[in-house]
């Protein structure tokens, strides 16, 4: 339990703090529900359990060993989140089909370029790991301790999202939270950056 305290501490920040996976599962949440939203943090979880896992297991030296993997990896999280921020302000525009939230394999697959992610799996891979621990079974434990950490803090940045949706009652008004939401994606994609 003395392990897992600092883990657990550490998994709640990373979880809870703004970042790419709660602006987008807000936005869900306020443009779909807590439903509809449900596979995106399902597979959050699940993409950021799979990759701790990896990290403890070894792949993070990859990323240690040749740092331009990083850079790229930045280029591509990006990307990701410019075109999120893109098919946002599309968002109900006239003629086009209404979107659906992002789904339980694209959540997943997002974490690997998504940076923040990469930061939080190669810091308990890092620094978290008791000595004398075999790394399987840390790999297991760190992956499973994030998992009950982060459902709850990203169902809260859902509901947050939900909780405004009534304010979003017009189609203008969901157009200019979009457009903020939109707006603040590509502010964090440009702060992969800095």
């Amino acid at each position: 339990m003395k392990e897992l305290l600092p883990l657990l501490s550490y998994c709640a920040l990373m979880s809870s703090t703004p970042g790419p996976n709660n602006l987008m599962v807000a936005t869900a949440g306020a443009n779909f529900g807590y439903r509809a939203a449900l596979p995106q943090i399902s597979g959050c979880i699940l993409g950021i359990a799979l990759q701790t896992m990896l990290a403890c297991l070894g792949l993070g030296l990859v990323f240690l060993s040749y740092p331009a993997l990083q850079w790229w990896l930045r280029i591509a999280g990006a990307a990701y989140l410019v075109f999120l921020a893109w098919k946002l302000t599309r968002t109900r525009a006239a003629g086009l089909p209404a979107p659906r939230p992002v789904s339980l394999w694209q959540a997943a697959l997002f974490q690997g370029v998504n940076p923040k992610s990469w930061i939080r799996a190669l810091t308990i891979a890092s620094a978290f790991q008791p000595l004398g621990y075999a790394p399987l079974h840390w790999a297991l434990a760190a992956s499973v301790v994030g998992a009950i950490v982060g459902f709850p803090c990203l169902s809260l940045w859902t509901l947050f999202g939900v909780a405004i949706r009534n304010a979003l009652n017009s189609p203008r008004r969901q157009r200019i939270f979009n457009g903020v939401m939109a707006l603040a994606l590509v502010a964090l994609a440009f702060s992969f950056f800095r």
